[in-house]
């Protein structure tokens, strides 16, 4: 199975290389559900952890303007993805890996 490409269900590239990890979405048994979120990794120095940060405006009625917010999301990021730092991806959600990682990262713009 390590080289067969599973459909994950959602319209996004199929990354050309291939991974033996079995976490990733596309060559492993992970199945992802739930939402998808963009954003921009901001670190990658967790091993097969990146952190992307989504930025967002939140509506203040009292003053009736908006708000700059930021959320961070630990995502896993299988090898065959090869991200870096600074790359606009995709993560869509998952059954939790560890005590952080509710995500995977499944498209790389």
């Amino acid at each position: 199975m390590a080289n067969e490409v599973k459909d994950i269900g959602i319209d996004v590239k199929v990354p050309e290389t291939t991974c033996t990890d079995k976490y990733c979405p596309f060559h492993g048994e992970l199945a992802v559900r739930g939402q998808i979120i963009e954003g921009v990794v901001v670190s990658t120095k967790m091993d097969k952890t990146a952190v992307v940060e989504r930025n967002y405006l939140n509506y203040q009625q009292k003053y009736e303007r908006y708000e700059k917010r930021t959320s961070r999301y630990s995502a896993h990021n299988p090898p065959c993805m090869e991200v870096k730092a600074g790359d606009h991806v995709k993560i869509m959600e998952c059954r939790p890996l560890s005590k952080t990682v509710s995500f995977v990262i499944v498209d790389k713009r």
